[in-house]
């Protein structure tokens, strides 16, 4: 099977429930076909190379992980099951700010450039600083390697009793 086919069946039927799910970085609607292809063939999506990602949790302890390039944070944190209260409500649709993490500025300026819909969601986030930005908006890259981000001390969750965790 070529990899144009494969990448064409996940964009069909049940398979783009299937695609969902896998880390498309971003909005999945805002994907093209050929960008699927070009990730699916240089492997971006299941290459074996971790990223090494540092995350300061809520209490100030040092949280050491790997996730695959071409994940997001919001994956990162779903998949090695962290704890992080109320982190990713909206399960990366950028419709809320849960997932919001400071980051280094040198890191920050690495980030890539910040949606209009990333800056609304980005308002509503408490804590907010020049270096925040939402996970389910940052993809791992090797060039990303062994970064710290931080997770703020209070999160606006609205499915919560006043707001706040």
């Amino acid at each position: 099977m070529s990899l144009v086919f494969a990448a064409g069946r996940l964009l069909s039927g049940a398979s783009r429930v299937a695609w969902r799910k896998t880390s498309l970085c971003g909005d999945p609607r805002r994907t093209s076909a050929r960008q699927i292809c070009s990730r699916l063939v240089t492997g971006a999506l299941w290459s074996e190379n971790k990223v090494t990602v540092n995350f300061i949790n809520r209490d100030g302890e040092r949280i050491t992980v790997q996730g695959s390039p071409g994940e997001s944070l919001l994956d990162v944190v779903v998949n090695q099951d962290l704890d992080f209260d109320g982190f990713g409500a909206c399960e990366g649709t950028l419709a809320c700010s849960t997932c919001h993490l400071v980051f280094e500025e040198e890191v920050y300026h690495n980030l890539g450039p910040v949606t209009d819909e990333e800056l609304d969601m980005l308002d509503l986030s408490y804590g907010l600083t020049d270096t925040s930005r939402l996970g389910c908006q940052i993809c791992l890259s090797k060039s990303l390697d062994g970064m710290t981000v931080r997770v703020p001390e209070s999160v606006m969750d609205i499915r919560q009793s006043g707001g706040s965790v």
